[in-house]
């Protein structure tokens, strides 16, 4: 799909969010890139989707229980003569509990009709039930499905929890990593711009014969070396960029690139109190067992049990009856010619002698729910290593972060302390670099940290499966 260049500003508009704008600038906030992300991505429209499939698969399921109204005619001539007439029509209906009520109408007739299947001139009518007291009695294939059914309904529905949850958690590092790499990139632009200004004061210097000529070669490899970091720095912050596209959609249908003038937060709007509540660590185990994903086990667990029930059920032998009175019609009162002698009945008994495929199904239905209730166990665990790694991180970057910027705020003064004993003559051009580069470094730092504190707030969210 070809690849339209659109203002990520109209983008955001359209969406109806609102970005701040600062200096020619659009910020587009967190929440609101989740927004889009939440409502436009391709994945996210499969993902609502995924229930709808489950609905189908139920709505097929619940068709084993439909009533079934059929009728067949068979008729053969020759040598001008009716060999036989076959006509039959009827409806059945099946209940929940294994008995199927039918009623229907035979009229045959014919010179070779087989006698058994004769019937009076008006015809035959018959009603009755057939019913499975052996095999099937407390559940058949029908009722396991729709059970199944049911529960993979629920699973779709989980399933659509769990596909936003990696978008949202992947998109939303995607975020972070552009935030780090725009405001390093705004930090390196800053440093060249002071060493670009530096050096010019330094070469005015040096002609008026206030600097020594050495000081306009140190100025100089500052600027090359600070060129050189700011060319680094917007491959990094065109790679992120690029990344940020992958999850900006229109519809689900077209991609959207920011424009040039779009960036993200900046260090001094981030709040890291807000991302989690820090109390949420004490209901650890009840917030896992509420992960989509674990959830999900519960219901692929209720499946394979509604499965074994069945697998249990083939073990009896199969026992079925059939019983319909049988009247013939008379006028308009069908029941005028009833006669309780009337009637037709049937049983039909089978049963394997060793029952080795019916123990051989069940045994691995066994196998199966021991296997995912160990699968259970194991991403319950993984989840809450997780969310417990995760929490500690935050924890510790959060402290970091306030850290940090007291850190920065004192290399600042260090930095501003040595211009003012430069400009009076008191100081190197090598301590102001010095201290120059320190403050930049403290500044980097200190990004990082508040986009590894976000990632870890956002991991938190992710382990818990409500990103959502």
């Amino acid at each position: 799909m070809m690849r339209y260049a659109f203002a990520l500003l109209l983008a955001t508009f359209l969406a109806g969010t609102i970005s701040a704008q600062r200096d020619s600038v659009v910020v587009l906030p967190f929440e609101a890139y989740m927004d889009l992300v939440r409502n436009q991505h391709p994945v996210a429209i499969q993902a609502r989707l995924s229930p709808q499939e489950g609905d189908a698969y139920l709505l097929k399921a619940k068709g084993g229980f439909d009533p079934k109204a059929y009728t067949a005619l068979a008729q053969k001539y020759f040598d001008g003569k009716q060999y036989y007439s076959r006509l039959g029509a009827g409806l059945k209906v099946p209940t929940w509990f294994g008995l199927s009520v039918q009623a229907g109408y035979e009229q045959n007739g014919g010179v070779y009709l087989d006698p058994e299947n004769t019937t009076p001139g008006p015809g035959l009518l018959y009603a009755g039930v057939s019913w499975s007291v052996g095999q099937g009695l407390f559940i058949d294939k029908r009722r396991a499905e729709l059970r199944k059914a049911q529960a993979y309904r629920e699973i779709t529905r989980l399933e659509q929890q769990v596909m936003m949850n990696e978008l949202l958690y992947a998109a939303g590092k995607a975020y972070w990593d552009w935030f780090m790499a725009y405001n390093a990139l705004s930090v390196y632009e800053n440093a060249l711009q002071l060493a670009t200004e530096r050096l010019n004061a330094v070469k005015q210097g040096a002609l008026l014969g206030d600097r020594p000529f050495i000081d306009t070669l140190e100025a100089g490899i500052q600027v090359q070396n600070r060129t050189l970091y700011v060319q680094q720095a917007r491959l990094d912050f065109a790679n992120a960029t690029a990344l940020l596209s992958v999850y900006l959609w229109d519809e689900g249908l077209v991609p959207l690139e920011p424009s040039d003038q779009t960036i993200p937060l900046r260090p001094t709007d981030l709040d890291n109190s807000a991302q989690v509540d820090p109390a949420l660590r004490l209901q650890l185990d009840s917030l896992v067992r509420s992960h989509p994903e674990v959830q999900q086990y519960g219901y692929k667990l209720d499946q394979l049990t509604i499965d074994r029930r069945w697998k249990q059920e083939q073990l009896k032998p199969v026992l079925n009856l059939k019983y319909n009175a049988l009247t013939e019609p008379v006028g308009n009162d069908l029941l005028a010619a009833y006669d309780v002698n009337n009637y037709t009945w049937g049983l039909e008994f089978n049963m394997p002698i060793f029952l080795r495929k019916e123990r051989g199904d069940l045994r691995l239905a066994d196998i199966k729910i021991r296997q995912t209730q160990l699968e259970l166990v194991n991403k319950q665990a993984g989840l809450a290593y997780k969310t417990s790694s995760a929490f500690n991180t935050w924890l510790t970057t959060r402290e970091q972060v306030a850290l940090y910027t007291r850190t920065v705020q004192d290399y600042y003064g260090l930095l501003e302390g040595e211009r003012q004993l430069f400009a009076i003559g008191e100081s190197s051009l090598f301590m102001v670099n010095s201290r120059e580069l320190g403050y930049i470094n403290a500044q980097l730092k200190l990004i990082e940290l508040q986009a590894k504190s976000q990632k870890a707030g956002l991991e938190i969210r992710f382990a818990l499966g409500n990103l959502n």
